[in-house]
């Protein structure tokens, strides 16, 4: 494609070298450019559930499913933006620098699937502000931290939603707005200006976020440097041991870690903001997934995160969709995947552009599903999302297939478990680095790290690569999970971005893929003020790439692989982490690189990793 354009850019496509290929390629980029387009804009569905595209269709769709939920969230929407407003008198002149913006309806369905009605404003069609304009969101990752500390320094967990979370915040643009229907007879025609952050606006996000960092800075909180949306400041518990409270703010959800987050949250946040006094407590839906404390054999408790709810909505929906197509799920499921199937290889009819935007909901839905903790699909669903630009009849089939796998079973849960890992010490022997190229190195800390408090973590990984597994492209796909004690932090099911020639070579980008991960994780708990004094456990089951990058006196032979192969050495050298073997049956990776076929292998890989399931 680059080479057709650069052929058209200096006018020499019409070579003999370049004639023959060059027009069909650029006219199949403007068909692919062009339906992925169209498909975007009839995009219907979100979750499975309808979208309305107005008002008046919003109420044909209560009626058609016999209830009110659209039009109780556009009556409580108007009502709740109301403050954003400040109606002018008919001969008031208008502030200077103030210009004309519009608004309109928009409707969304949230991860729980209740309706969501918001009243916005067009920002594409006003000024665009400089520096970033984003609300902060913390990462997931950062979630999962949190749960494990909580667990392990035995501190609660608590959470509360801000109420109309940007219309707090006043609004840094200066526009007005004509009155239209939805404000009421009286208020028709009428000019209002914008005062608060409304929705919309292109500097909406940036204005609530500077006023939330006041706020949280003025409590006595820092910003982590390494994530910038969780907030952190130094306690003492009762009993006089020391450790962090951490505020994790995901645009306007608040999840506090502390001995005491009711006060935090009541007598602290609630003092500058309006919280849902519904929200505030123990966390019980989080992101979508619900939360739950559990007791584990060994008598340790611990926070879980289950996906089920959400699960069982989805298929819900789903099925409801297909019925009305005469169609249902398919009946047997005991893998994500068919049997043998290989999605780069399906040659059936390309979707219509109303299935195919089905599909890519569809899709959006199942990656969500692996973030709350649904690793077993990991892989499958990594698998199906390189085909969303051109979907076929036979993805479509498939994520049906995948949906009556999750229907059958949806009681999964992921536990994060702060119980210390039994890691063979005698596996992960300290090698003696002096004589090598490396010499006498240490592991790099950061300067401006706090001071750590608390208990930490000892953190372990698996890793795997499944060679050449694209049939198609031969590329490998990498596969590797970390661990926080025995509290599963991170997951991944990637394909590699070139091709390896060896099952050597493959493995080496997987492990440095894995290392460069931890690398990045170790900086994290460290920024956060959390104890890590450990290497990192690593697990592989490639003694080749193990030798090499264990053993001081080992040369790589494969010099292709020579960025990654110095890489993992240097921070085994420096002690950031140490490598082992583990038997193939004995890596939960390997659920992470290749669909396996059920049986007892895939059942105790993932029973090694989830519970219930």
């Amino acid at each position: 494609m680059e080479v057709a354009d650069y052929a058209e850019a200096n006018n020499i496509a019409d070579e003999p070298a370049f004639k023959w290929w060059v027009p069909y390629t650029l006219r199949k980029r403007d068909r692919i450019i062009a339906a992925v387009n169209q498909r975007v804009k009839k995009a219907s569905h979100k979750y499975g559930v309808q979208i309305p595209k107005s008002v008046k269709d919003a109420y044909a769709l209560d009626t058609k499913n016999g209830n009110n939920l659209w039009r109780d969230a556009i009556t409580k929407e108007m009502k709740n933006v109301s403050i954003a407003f400040d109606m002018m008198d008919e001969k008031e002149n208008l502030p200077p620098r103030y210009t004309k913006a519009t608004c309109h309806l928009i409707f969304d369905v949230k991860m729980d699937f209740t309706r969501k009605a918001r009243y916005v404003m067009d920002g594409h069609r006003t000024a665009e502000p400089a520096g970033s304009t984003f609300a902060g969101v913390v990462s997931r990752e950062s979630v999962r931290i949190a749960f494990t500390y909580a667990a392990l320094n035995g501190v609660d967990i608590w959470a509360a939603d801000i109420m109309n979370a940007y219309l707090q915040a006043p609004s840094s643009e200066t526009h007005y707005i004509i009155c239209g229907l939805e404000f009421g007879l009286e208020n028709v025609g009428k000019r209002a200006k914008i005062v608060r952050a409304l929705y919309g606006g292109k500097a909406s996000g940036r204005d609530f976020r500077n006023n939330l960092r006041s706020c949280m800075q003025h409590l006595g909180f820092d910003s982590c440097k390494a994530d910038p949306d969780v907030w952190m400041r130094p306690a003492t518990k009762s009993d006089g041991s020391t450790y962090y409270e951490y505020v994790l703010l995901y645009v306007d959800d608040a999840l506090v870690v502390s001995e005491n987050p009711e006060r935090v949250l009541r007598e602290e946040l609630g003092k500058y903001f309006d919280l849902k006094e519904a929200s505030i407590g123990p966390p019980d839906i989080y992101l979508g997934g619900k939360v739950s404390t559990v007791t584990l054999e060994n008598g340790v408790k611990a926070y879980s995160f289950s996906a089920s709810q959400y699960v069982k909505a989805a298929v819900t929906n789903i099925e409801s969709t297909l019925s009305e197509k005469g169609e249902k799920l398919p009946c047997k499921a005991n893998t994500p995947l068919s049997p043998h199937y290989r999605p780069e290889v399906d040659v059936t009819d390309e979707l219509n552009h109303a299935d195919a935007a089905y599909y890519q909901s569809l899709i959006g839905i199942l990656r969500w599903m692996v973030e709350l903790g649904r690793i077993d699909l990991s892989c499958e669903v990594s698998m199906m999302s390189s085909h969303l630009a051109l979907p076929c009849s036979g993805h479509l089939k498939q994520l049906y297939h995948m949906f009556a796998y999750l229907k059958k079973n949806h009681n999964s849960e992921l536990v994060f478990d702060p119980s210390d890992p039994d890691i063979d010490a005698s596996s992960f022997e300290r090698q003696d680095w002096v004589s090598t190229e490396f010499g006498n190195l240490t592991e790099i800390l950061p300067d401006n790290a706090p001071a750590p408090r608390g208990q930490g973590f000892r953190m372990k990984a698996y890793v795997d690569a499944d060679h050449a597994g694209d049939v198609i492209t031969r590329r490998s796909r990498t596969g590797f999970l970390v661990y926080l004690n025995m509290a599963p932090i991170h997951w991944i099911s990637k394909k590699q971005n070139s091709v390896e020639t060896s099952s050597f070579g493959s493995e080496f980008m997987a492990m440095k893929h894995c290392t460069e991960y931890i690398r990045g994780l170790r900086y994290k708990l460290r920024m956060m003020g959390i104890p890590c004094t450990e290497p990192t456990f690593i697990y592989g089951d490639n003694q080749s790439v193990l030798c090499n990058t264990t053993l001081p006196q080992s040369t790589l032979k494969k010099k292709s692989n020579s960025i990654a192969y110095h890489f993992v050495r240097e921070g085994s050298a420096r002690d950031e982490w140490r490598t082992s073997y583990v038997n193939t049956h004995e890596n939960p990776a390997d659920l992470m690189t290749k669909p396996l076929p059920a049986g007892e292998k895939r059942s105790k890989l993932i029973r090694m990793i989830m519970h219930h399931l």
